[in-house]
């Protein structure tokens, strides 16, 4: 049975039995700051299986895209070197929400792995937790299953957390047969390979409180979850999950890429393995919206992709390949996630531009790394050496670790972390910036009423305050409250809307008979809405009354630039197509933001389209219609969700521009389009490979702008000696006349390098046989270029550095090719760069490096390459 015809079969089975089909969530989590990626498949149903919310149905299954890298759940140095650990995997799972428990959820359990998947149940086995005897009972009476197969193991107890829902749970395991190493569950040996683990099913039916204690749940809930790559692997007989139909297409691919007939080499086996899993990893990770970065989720993106890329180079594929495996991957996995299908093209440029980033460090990071490996006497290789790797060429640790593995080494970690750790101190002192995560402190016993949609002010009580990270009872002068220190309120009720989905937070104030408090910003925290600011005057405490009045003008602004949001949203699909969808936004009352996915810049022709677009919406002058319904009525409707958002049964819709736009928001909005008055575009960027971002003005702001902009042209005009009507070709004119001075001085530069190239020929060092020139020179740029490519055809076998010392350094080195297995350009800038504070790199025959704050030590330091280069052509010999 082929992969896809697994997954296809267990959805068709449970939905058969009254489950819900849900479609994968995406591998980042909605609402979850827990988790990193999505890691499992319940967590989609985290708050259903709690008790915290309530769906429209009682039974789910899923086929869940789940990821494991980075954080806790790290397979990835693993991955590519074992038989079954994967960055990607599919979670196959049935849900029950209070619905059925372990008599059915067991029994369905067996009738799929023994009916519909026709595994032998003489080489199934199953693990319980010591105390559940209910689970044993009907695994060894209801379902006959030998009650020396039936083993009780202490950790088979599953928790969200330290306290909440648990419960015991049940592993089932396959005996791959003798062939393979490995004992039973149980045994001394069970961590082979030979037995199995292939679905879990927990039961969570206890509710942990903070002393320990275990109380029954009054609904108890069933969670399972099967791997998917490990269920193909025991249809197709297989003892690994790479060697299953969907990895072999995938590592053939590879394989054609690499120029490798599969089978001659077992040395490459590895190599394509990692490149078939992280492909996978990489291509849902990008289609899930997340971008190759330096922090969070997009770091480790980044790990995985070089990683995959190091494995290439090992193959010895010297040109961007990785983005060509996506289409192959779509092939055999688009069908049953769409996604990949329709955001096909974004995943090969955001792949194509990292593999282009890390091209040019690649080659030159595993040249040090070799030459490090080659020298080192211990087993490990220094911290600050693996710093270097990371701070120099990209790269990451457990890249340098896989490199040390393969020659029988490990990494100094504690001293590269070490390293990382003040590189980090440094940054923060330098940005002063502090974060706190306020959900984890703030403990308010009620859910705050939120009046923001149908008034502006309104009567509340103080229910909470908080100065720092301490609840307190008061707040006044005496402890901080009129200080810069930002004090927080909670209110039982309140109009002021908290920061979400983009919208900024409301301002205003809170009045008692006592004090004012003046509120800077409003968040949310849970279910509770937290008012920043601090007291104007007199006091407040927790159980006043209040009146709280938001910035009514504010908001009014912030509505406009909301409203013209959507409308901007459908217009750009509208213009673009329907592959656009938000990446993220900022909603303010003078301004908007609005981030999209599209792979190229939207063109001033495109820009206009959709600017008018928008205009004659506002013009139309339509009503706003607001509505609560339920999430499948909503969809049904055609409202887009937005991506990464994580929705309820019931949700608003709102609609406008009599159905130009239709989305769900919990945000605030005008009555009608008309009242925005108008949008007007003022930018449009790339910030990430496939992802662009447009920034626009309505209004008042609108407006001002405009007569801004106007103003500019008039001055420009009377610059140029014109008018508003020949601006435009008086500027041409004037550009015209730079571009032939600029050619006239390049020329002279040019003749004037040639002259001084010749004193510098005259001035050569010769070291060891090698002509050294190391100079400073009034030239920078293309100048500096030709007088570095004017030497080289003079001097044959040389080592040149050439410096100018202007505003900011700027550094060209060239070594000449019979040379660069001795000494690097790279090498000879980064040793003059380190005195001068400047930083670059390049080819080992020709590199720059630039900036720097000693311009003064420029002299001393070129005056010692010549010493410099004997001591690495001595290195070298």
């Amino acid at each position: 049975m082929q992969t896809n015809e697994i997954r296809s079969a267990y959805l068709d089975f449970f939905a058969e039995r009254g489950h819900r089909v849900c479609a994968s969530s995406s591998l980042v989590p909605a609402n979850d700051p827990t988790l990193l990626f999505t890691n499992a498949g319940m967590n989609q149903f985290k708050d259903a299986l709690a008790g915290r919310e309530s769906r429209g149905y009682r039974r789910a299954v899923s086929a869940q895209r789940c990821v494991r890298a980075g954080g806790k759940h790290n397979d990835l140095e693993n991955v590519g070197y074992t038989a079954r650990h994967h960055t990607f995997f599919e979670m196959l799972g049935n849900f029950s929400f209070g619905d059925y428990f372990k008599d059915d959820a067991i029994r369905w359990a067996w009738e799929f792995v023994t009916g519909t998947l026709g595994f032998d149940a003489h080489r199934l086995w199953v693990t319980i937790h010591p105390d559940d005897d209910q689970a044993h009972d009907i695994w060894t009476g209801a379902i006959g299953v030998p009650a020396d197969r039936v083993v009780r193991h202490e950790e088979n107890f599953w928790s969200m957390g330290d306290t909440g829902p648990c419960g015991p749970c049940s592993e089932i395991f396959y005996d791959l047969g003798p062939a393979v190493a490995g004992g039973p569950p149980g045994s001394p040996n069970e961590d082979g390979d030979r037995y199995l683990e292939f679905w879990n099913l927990v039961f969570p039916q206890f509710d942990r409180s903070e002393d320990g204690t275990l109380d029954p749940l009054d609904a108890p809930g069933v969670d399972t979850g099967m791997g998917l790559e490990r269920v193909a692997a025991i249809l197709q007989g297989k003892t690994s999950s790479y060697e299953i139909d969907l990895f072999q297409g995938l590592i053939a691919s590879a394989a054609e890429l690499a120029g490798i007939r599969r089978g001659e080499n077992a040395v490459t086996e590895p190599s394509l393995r990692v490149i078939a899993d992280h492909i996978r990893a990489s291509a849902f990770l990008i289609a899930d919206g997340v971008l190759p970065s330096n922090e969070d989720r997009g770091y480790v993106l980044r790990r995985i992709i070089r990683r995959a890329l190091r494995h290439g180079h090992k193959l010895g594929i010297r040109e961007p390949f990785f983005h060509r495996l996506v289409r192959p991957l779509r092939e055999a996995m688009g069908d049953a996630h769409p996604v990949l299908g329709e955001r096909q093209e974004i995943v090969e440029e955001a792949l194509a531009d990292e593999e282009q980033r890390f091209a040019t460090t690649l080659a030159q990071g595993m040249a040090l790394l070799s030459r490090c490996i080659e020298e080192l006497d211990a087993k490990v290789i220094p911290g600050d050496v693996v710093f270097r790797l990371y701070d120099t060429y990209g790269f990451p640790a457990d890249l340098t670790a896989d490199v040390a593995r393969e020659s029988g080494l490990g990494i100094d970690q504690d001293g590269f972390d070490r390293l990382m750790e003040e590189q980090r101190a440094r940054g923060r002192a330098a940005s002063g910036r502090f974060s706190a995560d306020i959900g984890q402190r703030i403990r308010v016993d009620s859910r705050v009423d939120f009046q923001g949609y149908e008034v502006q002010e309104g009567a509340a009580r103080v229910v909470g305050l908080f100065q720092g990270d301490d609840a307190v009872q008061q707040i006044d002068a005496e402890n901080g409250g009129t200080g810069d220190g930002d004090a927080m309120v909670v209110l039982d009720a309140t109009p002021f809307y908290a920061e979400a989905g983009g919208q900024v937070g409301d301002r205003g104030r809170l009045e008692g008979e006592a004090g004012l408090f003046e509120v800077r910003d409003t968040t949310r925290a849970g279910d509770q809405h937290l008012h920043h600011g601090k007291l104007a005057r007199g006091r407040l405490r927790v159980g006043d009354s209040v009146n709280a009045a938001i910035d009514a003008r504010r908001r009014r602004e912030t509505a406009c630039n909301h409203s013209a949001t959507h409308l901007l949203h459908a217009a750009l699909r509208e213009v673009l197509g329907s592959h656009v969808e938000q990446r993220g936004s900022l909603v303010a009352h003078d301004r908007l933001r609005f981030d999209f996915t599209h792979p190229k810049p939207v063109t001033d022709d495109e820009q206009r389209r959709i600017e008018a677009m928008v205009n004659e919406r506002i013009r139309a002058n339509s009503p706003v219609e607001t509505r609560v319904t339920t999430f499948d009525d909503a969809i049904a409707a055609g409202a887009m969700a937005l991506f990464g958002e994580k929705y309820g049964e019931s949700v608003r819709l709102l609609t406008m521009g009599d159905g130009f736009s239709v989305e769900l928001c919990g945000g605030t909005h005008v009555s009608r389009t008309g009242d925005i008055g108008l949008m007007r575009l003022i930018s449009e960027t790339g910030i990430a490979a496939g992802v662009r971002r447009v920034e626009a003005l309505t209004g008042a702001c609108a407006l001002d702008w405009i007569d801004d902009t106007d103003g500019r042209l008039a001055e420009v005009a009377s610059l140029v000696r014109g008018n508003r009507d020949d601006v435009q070709d008086k500027v041409q004119q004037l550009v015209e006349q730079n571009r032939a001075l600029r050619k006239e001085i390049d020329a002279l530069r040019t003749s004037q390098s040639a002259n001084r190239a010749s004193d510098l020929e005259r001035d050569a060092v010769l070291v060891d046989g090698v002509k050294v020139v190391a100079a400073t020179v009034d030239a920078e740029g293309k100048a500096q270029l030709a007088m570095l490519d004017s030497l080289k055809q003079r001097l044959g076998s040389c080592v040149i550095v050439l410096g100018h010392a202007g505003e900011r350094v700027s550094l060209i080195a060239g070594v000449s090719k019979d040379l660069t297995e001795r000494v690097t350009a790279g090498d000879a800038v980064r040793f003059v760069g380190a005195a001068v504070g400047a930083k670059g790199g390049g080819r080992p025959d020709m590199a720059r490096a630039g900036g720097g704050d000693r311009p003064e030590a420029l002299p001393g330091i070129l005056g010692d390459v010549p010493d410099w280069v004997r001591e690495q052509l001595s290195q070298g010999q």
